[in-house]
């Protein structure tokens, strides 16, 4: 090799190494997709405080693989073509590691092929079964499956001799991918559907669909399946018309202004939740306690307002992508993917975490417990 020669490998070689050096020092961007406007907006809003406050102390701490983290948050305003568009920017521009959220189902349906497509990692904030099944490679979530959320309400039924159910469910992604569940199941738990109504995900009034279900003989329960408003207005209407049976929603009930909305309409809904809500009834040895009390005050500590299940949600995104990062060592996509596939044993909000490559939701039946409103707060349904 001539000296000119060996200069110039060297400048090569110099100048990779600073190229390199350089990308080492770039902040490791992020996506989300939380609706922090719109109809949907109790959902998004504090998945969106949430996920910056876990940035923010990240970066306090030191970030992440010695890099900062950048956080680009889109609002969607809970429009499944904004998810689209803005899906599509935060890939084709911001070359981001990972998406976290959408808020929706039918946001988080939209966008699931374009990431797998793009082998980009998503994380959805969403709850409907069909995120993750069909499985997708690149496709991930962190609330329970709906089908669990059945489960728990169909067995409450079984165990307080309920047989005859009426299903409400709104016209959405979330309201269509829990009638099917709701649906699929009903047999097998021994129950009777004796009506199966669907409404407008922007109603105002259910009164004339909740009339025609008081109206049907032997109703014993009403199941509901949807996220606001319909959730207060519902709850709202039955007490109105005096349709006096159980009310059962879905995991989507989880924040206190849902309770708030409908007053002493609330009094009474039972349904499945994750135990943040209930995390000062956990013994102390509970696995889950240090982490969600830790959440609750630092949450409600910084903003002022109670936290909620669906912040909660946007937390495990957050964690589980980060202990990703951390246990492949790299932000390659492909091997970050590879390492959230095989998480194991990560406590988080809404349960333990086991992913598995059959199992991208990583949850099982115990990361519920059904809960209950007594006096305008949340409790466990065994203490009310």
């Amino acid at each position: 090799m001539t000296a000119l020669a060996g200069v110039a490998v060297f400048t090569g070689l110099s100048s990779l190494n600073v190229a390199a050096a350089a990308r080492n020092q770039e902040p490791i961007k992020i996506g989300a997709l939380f609706a922090q406007t719109g109809p949907a907006s109790f959902l998004g809003a504090p998945e969106a405080k949430t996920a910056q406050m876990l940035v923010d102390q990240m970066n306090a701490s030191g970030g992440l693989l010695g890099r900062k983290v950048q956080l680009i948050i889109k609002d969607t305003a809970s429009s499944p073509e904004k998810a689209v568009s803005f899906a599509k920017q935060l890939i084709e521009e911001d070359d981001v590691v990972a998406i976290i959220g959408p808020s929706t189902s039918g946001e988080t349906i939209q966008i699931k092929p374009i990431c797998e497509q793009n082998k980009m990692i998503l994380v959805s904030c969403a709850a409907a079964e069909v995120i993750v099944n069909p499985l997708a490679k690149y496709v991930f979530k962190t609330p329970q499956k709906d089908s669990q959320a059945v489960t728990w309400i169909y067995q409450h039924m079984q165990t307080n001799g309920i047989k005859k159910i009426a299903v409400l469910s709104s016209n959405d992604g979330f309201g269509n991918a829990g009638k099917k569940q709701l649906e699929d199941m009903v047999k097998p738990f021994g129950l009777e559907l004796v009506a199966n109504e669907v409404y407008d995900k922007q109603a105002t009034d259910l009164t004339d669909l909740l009339t025609k279900i008081k109206g049907t003989p032997g109703v014993q329960a009403v199941v509901n399946w949807s996220i606001v408003p319909a959730q207060s207005i519902l709850a709202k209407n039955m007490k109105q018309i005096g349709l006096n049976v159980p009310l059962y929603q879905s995991h989507g009930f989880g924040n206190r202004k849902y309770v708030e909305q409908a007053g002493v309409a609330a009094e009474g809904i039972i349904f499945p939740a994750g135990r943040l809500l209930i995390v000062e009834e956990l013994p102390n040895s509970h696995p889950q306690k240090k982490v969600l009390a830790a959440y609750k005050k630092e949450y409600e500590s910084r903003f002022k307002e109670d936290v909620s299940t669906f912040g909660g949600h946007a937390y495990d995104a957050v964690m589980v992508l980060k202990a990703a990062i951390q246990k492949a060592k790299s932000t390659d996509r492909a091997k970050v993917r590879e390492a959230l596939e095989n998480l194991k044993n990560h406590v988080g909000i809404a349960g333990v975490f086991n992913f598995s490559p059959t199992d991208h939701t990583g949850l099982t039946l115990e990361a519920f417990e059904m809960v209950t409103v007594k006096d305008g707060k949340f409790v466990s349904y065994r203490k009310k």
